[in-house]
């Protein structure tokens, strides 16, 4: 049997031990993003029909959750058969890290590619004058949802960068599309989105109010070593951003669980670089998955069914 079993005895609210497994067993895969407005959860669209067409008998879905740190404890949990995390997040995971929100090590977790590099995005209104990191001190910034990747990467930024939550006006812990709307209301000076470049909650937010892109320096990076990168926003990402901004930037991630078959998590890994133009449409973050780049950092094993098809197109990690 394939991906995860459900009995249609639960579905039918009778017991596990009504029937047979084998009379009532159904595949289903669900894929495990993050918020409507960020990048996981239109790629996890793209690649939900991408998988319908690869695994035609199994039931395929994609749900919307916190991003990395949720997605890592559900597929420990056998609640889900690939999600997207980031990197320093699937590390933190693999360690057991309680601050970060991973009690003990998840030990289940299984990679099947690396993909695209999220860039740490601080966006502040124009009208707050905030034009560095030292500029957001004592202003109200949004820094993620509790425990999400992104919240986890703006600990880590404002601690390379000398700073700390305390330094701040007013902390807010809100998805992407929240933080938007509050600084569209005047109510927040500035948030903090860890994504794929022309995330569509700061397109929107560019697009509704004067905004300026905040340089994240070179040393940041450097001081916070890998898995975190220099990276560089391009001009015109967003409107009104005429010049490249200097950032940080982190790789992420599909990972998946020991749960998961050999076969299925072949097809999983082969069907993503088979149907690479996809997930380009789906969004430009998707350009930058190369499939030479796939076993690059990973931070767990890699999942022996995706190790088979690495091996098969002749990729090896750097």
């Amino acid at each position: 049997m394939t991906i995860r079993n459900r009995l249609a005895a639960a579905m039918l609210g009778l017991s596990a031990a009504a029937m047979p497994l084998s009379a009532s067993a159904a595949d289903f895969v669900n894929i495990l993003t993050g918020g409507t407005s960020g990048v996981y959860y239109p790629m996890g669209v793209a690649l939900s029909k991408i998988y319908s067409e690869a695994m035609p008998d199994a039931r395929v879905q994609v749900q919307s959750t916190k991003a990395s740190v949720e997605n890592l404890n559900l597929l420990q949990q056998g609640n889900g058969e690939i999600g997207f995390s980031l990197g320093d997040s699937v590390k933190l995971a693999a360690e057991g890290d309680a601050e970060a929100g991973f009690p003990a090590p998840l030990d289940k977790l299984r990679g099947i590619a690396a993909i695209y590099p999220n860039y740490i995005q601080i966006v502040a209104s124009e009208e707050s004058g905030i034009t560095t990191l030292e500029d957001l001190k004592g202003k109200s910034v949004s820094v993620g949802a509790p425990k999400s990747g992104t919240e986890l990467n703006a600990r880590k930024i404002f601690e390379a960068a000398g700073m700390s939550y305390d330094d701040l006006g007013k902390v807010e812990y809100l998805p992407f599309a929240e933080s938007v709307e509050l600084m569209k209301n005047r109510q927040l000076d500035a948030t903090l989105q860890s994504a794929g470049l022309g995330v569509a909650s700061l397109k929107d937010l560019s697009t509704s109010i004067p905004i300026t892109v905040v340089s994240v320096p070179a040393e940041v990076s450097e001081t916070l070593g890998a898995p975190y990168e220099a990276g560089e926003i391009p001009a015109g990402t967003y409107e009104g951003q005429d010049e490249a901004v200097s950032t940080v930037a982190i790789r992420n991630y599909l990972v998946s669980s020991d749960a998961v078959s050999d076969d299925d998590a072949y097809l999983l890994a082969k069907s993503i670089f088979d149907n690479l133009d996809e997930l380009r449409a789906a969004h430009s973050a998707a350009e930058a998955i190369d499939v030479q780049q796939a076993l690059n950092g990973m931070p767990v094993p890699v999942h022996p069914g995706a190790q088979r098809y690495y091996d098969e197109v002749g990729v090896s990690a750097e």
